[in-house]
């Protein structure tokens, strides 16, 4: 439990981040940094202070006192945004975290930071260990490759408590349908409007999708294990493929969608999951949340944000 710390959430009004600061807000001071390019000051708790700036200027750090634990969630998320706009992925992904990484080392903080399986590419071995060769097929991969080497090499030379997470696909509460965002938002958005649910490619690409409660769970960890200066993946250790995921989310949702395939995505990968061992000595980590429950749990989320008020 991490209670009476100064904590600093770099895209804190996003997905991951607005999580973060509703699970650490009633026992710490926590401080949000965000430009609200994607973030919603309404994802946020009345309690955090705001500070309304980009991670890629160094001095908006300055505006938040010493941190004790920082959780760099700040990023451009996207695989084809960064494929159409490789400079300014890497403008965000790479010197903000560059930016994140000196203010640890300036203030001597705790700093958990938000990686991806994108940096593995297509894996050769499946279940994914951390060790696997990178080989990421797209900015947005190499962006975080970069962040991961970043992590280790600044714990490594200056003494900074870095833990990177390699999250694999997040889905839950919060989580936006728009053009880049996560494949379970869009599908549900278009089953509970009826409307064809879009499969990019045969389906057959399969995911592995954690909950949020679990990203969170994770990021707490992290940012209290004594094993800091290498990174863990965060995943459930079970794969689907879209189609499956797809024809789920229909039968959850009892939705008439037909479900209708397009083109593939350029920088798609075949196949992602997890191998949790390294997660669950390093961190203690353990899913909690199986998709099917995860699920249902944000079909009724999605429900009661669309119930009339009375």
């Amino acid at each position: 439990m991490i209670h009476g710390k100064t904590v600093l959430i770099t895209g804190g009004a996003g997905f991951v981040g607005s999580h973060l600061a509703d699970a650490l807000v009633e026992q710490n001071d926590v401080y949000v940094l965000d430009n609200f390019s994607t973030g919603k000051r309404s994802n946020l708790p009345n309690e955090v202070t705001v500070i309304d700036d980009d991670i890629r200027n160094a001095n908006a750090f300055d505006q938040c006192p010493p941190a004790d634990i920082i959780f760099h969630e700040a990023a451009l998320v996207s695989v084809p945004q960064s494929i159409e706009e490789p400079e300014r992925s890497n403008a965000v992904n790479v010197t903000g975290t560059i930016n994140a990484l000196e203010y640890a080392r300036d203030v001597d903080a705790r700093i958990v930071l938000a990686s991806s399986t994108a940096i593995y590419g297509d894996a050769e071995e499946i279940p994914t260990p951390e060790s696997e060769s990178k080989k990421p097929s797209s900015p947005y991969g190499i962006d975080k490759m970069c962040l991961d080497h970043h992590a280790r090499v600044y714990s490594n030379l200056y003494d900074v408590e870095a833990v990177p997470l390699r999250y694999f696909n997040i889905y839950g509460p919060r989580q936006t349908a728009g053009d880049y965002s996560g494949v379970i938002s869009i599908f549900l958005k278009q089953a509970l409007n009826n409307e064809p649910i879009t499969v990019h490619g045969d389906g057959s690409q399969t995911r592995d999708f954690v909950h949020i409660d679990d990203v969170v769970q994770a990021n707490l960890k992290a940012a209290t294990t004594e094993h800091v200066g290498e990174a863990y993946n965060v995943g459930t250790g079970s794969e689907v493929s879209i189609r499956e995921l797809a024809e789920t989310i229909r039968d959850v949702t009892d939705s008439d969608s037909e479900i209708v395939h397009t083109e593939g995505r350029t920088g798609d990968i075949d196949r992602s999951l997890a191998d949790l061992s390294k997660a669950r000595t390093g961190l203690g980590y353990e899913p909690t949340l199986s998709l099917e429950e995860g699920l249902k749990a944000l079909v009724e989320h999605k429900h009661e944000e669309l119930a009339p008020v009375q």
